[in-house]
């Protein structure tokens, strides 16, 4: 296991952490842009649940690696259907910050 990987991948688990416990705080720098994309309020706790998830997932991966793996898929889906429903919003000066967070866990599948 390489130096990279092991920050590469401390690093996707804090970015989706923050991001999912972002949404259970009800952040107004997560939920407005949410609101405006037309996601329903009902999937908010479930969509920071599975970053949450995944941000464990990736810890978990350092010392079984199959989870890590299952993980990162997970988020790298995640932020690409993030993608998705922001460009569907047509809000494309927004697409940048799913793939910011998208990136470091593409990274940590890369380095495997």
């Amino acid at each position: 296991m390489s130096t990279a990987f092991i920050v590469v991948t401390v690093l996707a688990a804090v970015m989706a952490g923050f991001s999912g416990g972002s949404i259970f705080a009800r952040a107004a720098f997560v939920v407005e842009p949410l609101t405006e994309y037309g996601v329903p309020r009902s999937w908010w706790n479930w969509l920071g649940a599975a970053k949450a998830a995944g941000a464990l997932g990736l810890l978990v991966g350092l010392f079984a690696p199959v989870v890590g793996v299952l993980a990162a898929t997970g988020l790298v889906l995640y932020f690409g259907g993030a993608v998705i429903t922001v460009v569907r919003a047509r809000s494309y000066a927004h697409v940048a910050f799913p793939l910011v967070y998208m990136a470091p866990a593409v990274a940590s599948l890369l380095l495997i």
